[in-house]
């Protein structure tokens, strides 16, 4: 019945229904194939493993959510659609195996300021009887809540029906009313997903930003982060912990985020069987993996660490969210399982899968005896897998991007290329399909962040690039996240000469090796990645024969000025700092350097980067004579992610680098 399901989705029209696309050069096609959204933003198991439910685009910017029974039909059927074109559906897991808890995110202006805004809902895995789970602020709440609430178990050992969520107390006025809140700050309550009934678990702390809870759904991690007298987030992280048993709360480490990295132990995660909690520390200037004991006076102890690499994520599935193992990336990504079942089976599906994929278990019915897979690699974007450990069967689900079937894939290389000071800088190229790699127009892509790096995998954008014939060389500059402390340095703003000076080392290295011309060498960045490509002009305006910068920071000290308005304002300013760097290190103070023209592409509601920055550029490059283009969307986010938003920006991008680039 499982195998089906493919089946039934291309006939269906349960999601985005596009034509299979042959390999083509023609621009439109290549626009609506990779600037369409993947299909699958979100797939969850239900705890017998016997239904699925998938978050799915639907049109240009509203989701569906699909409930599949994987024994009677295999027929994906919608439940329901948001339809909001300024929010999306980020996430649905299964409440119980009839009841979804879904998330929604919201983009919103206010008072001048962008902000986001979480909303929780529970809905039945037919549509019905929908019972929003965020509470509702008064309309005597002063301040507006933005806060909709973390759910932190969805297995609470004996109550059926039961969720832990936090939830954000506002406290209200108490003009005319004796029944005002006085209460702020993040608490924690129990919820019933068919009720909508609530009963408080964890008073609320002002204080407070995040709890953790134990796989039976007891609450033993509370994090603090205090504000400074002046209202802003402080540079410090507290950590408490509970006793098994016990309501005290007792001091586990603190985190200073004053330094670029961090210092101390940061727990995020808690295995009640063994009563410890997992945290990351530094190691040797690299992140590493430890274990605490949650106990007075516990010793942390290493569990895993690496020379060469940051151990940044937690391998966790199931219900209880049990920990399996941790995650780093050297040229590829690894996964070391603590598991040795799972660690087995990995490998073996690696090997057997076409194309050795990365495949990743995602999630678990309740008792482990099925498993959600993911596998994807560079040239594919990834398919859903079904795996029973009973039967040792492997069956395919859901494609995340079937639209793209067909299509030949550039491959990603990892390379290294010297820098000037002779440090070798890691990367990725990809070249156009059946390319002979020489001679051709070619793109240097540096990531956003800074505090980020590029990985082998499917990247979209690179995809659509590639299709178009260039060259793609992806830099991890110093100043990239994941190579340890040294390589992250002062950061990519503050060290900006470093990190711009890698970028344009990328490009001479593509020039040198014989893979670009010369004179069709272009560099694109995203968020601080357009940054980086409009400061590339600022070192060396020879270089790149073209700029186009995606929600690009352009002025540091406007950065800090905006940032200053949200409660993360001072962990901002650190981060920028100060000195001669922040005039040097913005492009919109150096707009008079620029010779080669400039697309700048943005969107109004971006809370990462605010439009002001591009708005500000153009202007900038308009009073010194320079050329400059700019595309503006209005209502869309930083990640630009409807679909004909980015359809539109990937035909006007490449129609700019046509113009540009020497024919």
């Amino acid at each position: 019945m499982i195998r089906n399901i493919f089946l039934a989705l291309a006939g269906s029209g349960a999601v985005c229904s596009l034509p299979l696309y042959a390999q083509t050069t023609d621009l439109e096609e290549a626009a609506i194939v990779f600037g369409s959204r993947e299909e699958i933003a979100d797939i969850s198991l239900s705890p017998s493993g016997n239904k699925l439910a998938y978050v799915s685009p639907v049109g240009n910017s509203t989701e569906a959510i699909y409930v599949v029974n994987l024994v009677a039909s295999a027929e994906p059927v919608p439940i329901t659609k948001y339809e909001e074109k300024t929010g999306q559906i980020t996430s649905c897991d299964w409440a119980t195996e009839e009841r979804l808890v879904c998330t929604v995110f919201v983009t919103a202006k206010s008072g001048g300021m962008l902000l986001g805004f979480t909303r929780v809902l529970a809905v039945g895995d037919d549509g019905k009887e929908a019972k929003m789970l965020t509470e509702r602020t008064s309309f005597r709440a002063l301040g507006l809540k933005q806060d909709g609430g973390d759910v932190l178990s969805l297995d609470l050992d004996g109550d059926t029906n039961k969720i832990l969520m936090t939830s954000q107390w506002v406290k209200e006025s108490t003009i005319g009313t004796r029944l005002a809140n006085d209460r702020e700050g993040l608490g924690v309550d129990k919820i019933d997903v068919v009720t909508g009934r609530r009963t408080k678990v964890e008073n609320p702390d002002a204080d407070a930003i995040g709890y953790v809870a134990d796989g039976s759904g007891e609450v033993r991690l509370k994090i603090r982060q205090p504000d400074t007298s002046s209202g802003y987030a402080a540079d410090r992280l507290l950590f408490y912990f509970r006793l098994q048993g016990s309501n005290r709360w007792e001091l586990l480490s603190r985190v200073n985020t004053d330094s670029q990295t961090y210092d101390g132990l940061y727990p995020v995660a808690i295995d009640s069987t063994q009563n410890i909690a997992y945290a990351f520390a530094q190691k040797d200037g690299h992140e590493a993996l430890y274990t605490i004991p949650l106990e007075e006076n516990g010793e942390p102890s290493l569990m895993m660490a690496r020379e060469d690499a940051d151990i940044d994520r937690l391998i966790r599935i199931g219900r209880d969210r049990r920990v399996v193992g941790a995650s780093y990336a050297t040229e590829k990504r690894e996964i070391a399982y603590l598991d040795p079942e799972l660690k087995a089976l990995s490998q073996q599906l690696h090997q057997a899968l076409p194309g050795q994929p990365l495949v990743n278990i995602i999630g678990a019915s309740a008792d482990e005896s099925k498993l959600m897979i993911v596998a994807a690699s560079d040239t594919d974007p990834g398919m859903t897998y079904l795996y029973d450990k009973a039967t040792h069967q492997l069956e395919p689900l859901l494609p995340l991007r079937r639209f793209m079937d067909g299509r030949e894939m550039g491959k990603m290389t990892p390379v290294s290329f010297p820098a000037g000071d002779g440090t070798m800088i890691p990367g990725y190229l990809t070249l156009p399909p059946n390319s002979d790699g020489k001679d051709l127009p070619a793109i240097v892509l540096p990531h956003g962040g800074p505090s980020a790096r590029d990985e082998w995998g499917f990247d979209w954008l690179v995809q659509f690039f590639t299709a178009r014939g260039y060259a793609v060389l992806q830099p991890n500059y110093r100043g990239s996240s994941g190579y340890g402390s040294e390589w992250f340095g002062k950061n990519g703003f503050q060290a900006w000469e470093t990190a711009i000076g890698d970028v344009n080392d990328a490009g001479r290295w593509l020039v040198k090796e014989g893979i670009a011309n010369r004179e069709k060498l272009a560099v694109v960045g995203w968020s601080y990645g357009g940054y980086a490509a409009l400061q590339s002009q600022v070192l060396d305006p020879e270089l790149y024969k073209a700029v186009v910068a995606i929600a690009p920071v352009t002025d540091l000290e406007q950065l800090r000025s905006e940032s200053m308005r949200y409660v993360s304002g001072k962990l901002v300013d650190a981060f920028i700092g100060s000195g001669d760097h922040v005039r040097t290190g913005s492009p919109a103070r150096n707009a008079e350097k620029f010779q080669s023209p400039v697309l700048l592409v943005h969107g109004d509601l971006d809370q990462n980067v605010d439009i002001a920055q591009s708005r500000v550029m153009k202007n900038k490059l308009e009073n010194a004579g320079k050329r400059v283009e700019f595309l503006e969307f209005e209502n869309v986010t930083h990640s630009l992610g409807e679909t004909e938003v980015r359809i539109a920006m990937l035909k006007k991008v490449d129609d700019f680098l046509a113009s540009n680039l020497a024919q």
